[in-house]
């Protein structure tokens, strides 16, 4: 029993929200979930409410809590279409600042 969430333009830069990715997969819910809440990076907050998320569509199909594991997670970047912003240069010329922008998917499933 799989259960997905995804975090579409999110507004953390994808390597920043990759190191928190990387850091729970794997791992059980529960304790992904435990240990984003001290962890004190910028896209933990990002990653545990869409674990959350996962979690609550599990439950809603009505997988077992205490079995849920972080089977897949992944961190793309999105398209910058929003945050487009302009810096003035040197004789008159301009160049773009990047600002980052993911696309999280977590995917949940049961162990056994």
């Amino acid at each position: 029993m799989q259960s997905k969430a995804s975090a579409m333009f999110s507004r953390i830069a994808p390597r920043k929200a990759r190191m928190i990715i990387n850091f729970v997969r794997g791992k059980s819910a529960a304790e992904a979930i435990q240990m984003l809440q001290f962890t004190p990076k910028a896209g933990a907050p990002v990653v545990k409410k869409l674990l959350e998320s996962a979690v609550a569509n599990a439950l809603r199909a009505g997988a077992d809590v205490d079995r849920l594991f972080v089977s897949k997670a992944t961190v793309d970047k999105a398209p910058n279409r929003f945050m487009r912003r302009w810096r003035p240069r040197a004789m008159g010329r301009a160049t773009r600042v990047t600002k980052g922008v993911s696309h999280i998917h977590i995917e949940l499933d049961q162990k056994g």
